[in-house]
């Protein structure tokens, strides 16, 4: 059996972040308003961490925990401190691709920045607008993420075959 991929028993702690939306993300900082910061913590098995919080209409957050939780309702299971053995970078990423606010820790050494230079452009020329109607760009697509559909008995992410995998 050698040589036929990684073990299942090694990957069981890694957590992919890909399939967590913006509304995972929402409704676990949801549940963290709901319960509050410490009953969240403690129900999910998370230690509180001040780095990197995630600020979301002026409040922070453990943005490990949230992202954690928001990885349960997108997958039905639980990202837990080991998903994060590798640094918070790739966490961060995710959280502020879904739009969301992360700030650095105190004293975090910062990467340096490539100087920002003002861009040149072409003007426009009345010859170059048309009257021909706009189709809505990717970018507004992309923004209107449809959420999963839930389970209606155990609140789970459903699965594509739209029959929940623990009530069935």
């Amino acid at each position: 059996m050698a040589g036929r991929g990684p073990d299942r028993r090694s990957l069981r702690g890694v957590a992919t972040f890909s399939s967590v939306t913006r509304q995972h993300i929402l409704q676990a900082i949801a549940e963290y308003d709901t319960r509050g910061g410490a009953e969240f913590l403690e129900l999910y098995g998370f230690e509180p961490s001040a780095d990197y919080p995630l600020v979301h209409d002026g409040l922070g957050y453990d943005s490990k925990a949230i992202l954690g939780v928001a990885h349960r309702y997108a997958t039905g299971r639980l990202a837990t401190s080991e998903a994060f053995r590798d640094g918070m970078e790739g966490a961060v990423m995710i959280l502020r691709k879904r739009g969301f606010e992360v700030t650095e820790p105190e004293g975090a050494p910062r990467a340096p920045q490539a100087p920002r230079t003002r861009a040149t452009r072409t003007p426009r020329t009345p010859a170059a607008r048309t009257s021909a109607t706009r189709t809505p760009s990717a970018r507004s697509a992309a923004a209107r993420e449809t959420p999963p559909a839930i389970c209606p008995t155990c609140s789970m992410a459903l699965p594509a075959t739209g029959i929940c995998d623990d009530c069935s």
